[in-house]
């Protein structure tokens, strides 16, 4: 079966974006980019909620004019040819969009992993990810901790009455800045 990884940037604080929904704060250093292309490589399809998606899709189909970071360089091809899912109740079609999901959450995703393919990667986020969390269909959590205060933003996890136990696998420091942490489902 396949799995389901989610890949989210978080500050120390605990935020994915700034108070003002900024997202200028992650460095993608060399080695920090090379964690990420290798969850890339091991994923056919990018899952994104809709908050999530209007910011890539405004990037990265155009992303090389836009910078010639080493990252997007390598990042926005595989990025244009890699099928996207996603879910959103008011989004009814985009371009680059292989597929939009608006209803059914659990068993239109509980469906996808059965699929034969390689793993599907969910990026960013906290509202989709927190479904997937409640619905027991994310298998692995990688948290990249950066080395900034927001002071505000979404919160890495929403809020929520239940605790989920989570197993840490493996954590490493990427580009002597970033501290990425996997967890799996406990």
């Amino acid at each position: 079966m396949r799995k389901i990884i989610h890949w989210v940037h978080t500050s120390i604080d605990g935020h994915i974006d700034g108070p003002q929904g900024e997202f200028d704060w992650p460095e993608m250093g060399d080695e920090l980019s090379a964690y990420s292309e290798a969850l890339s490589d091991r994923a056919d399809t990018f899952l994104y909620g809709r908050g999530v998606w209007e910011g890539m899709a405004s990037f990265w189909p155009n992303a090389e004019s836009l910078s010639d970071h080493p990252h997007v360089l390598k990042f926005a091809p595989l990025w244009r040819e890699t099928p996207k899912i996603v879910f959103s109740t008011t989004l009814k079609e985009d371009g680059w969009a292989a597929r939009i999901i608006g209803d059914n959450l659990a068993a239109e995703v509980s469906e996808l992993k059965r699929q034969p393919g390689k793993d599907l990667l969910l990026t960013g986020g906290s509202r989709l990810a927190a479904a997937l969390t409640d619905h027991g269909l994310i298998d692995e959590y990688h948290v990249a901790v950066h080395p900034v205060v927001l002071g505000g933003g979404k919160p890495l996890f929403v809020p929520r009455e239940d605790r989920i136990k989570l197993r840490l696998v493996a954590s490493r420091t990427c580009d002597s800045r970033v501290v990425v942490s996997r967890y799996d489902r406990g």
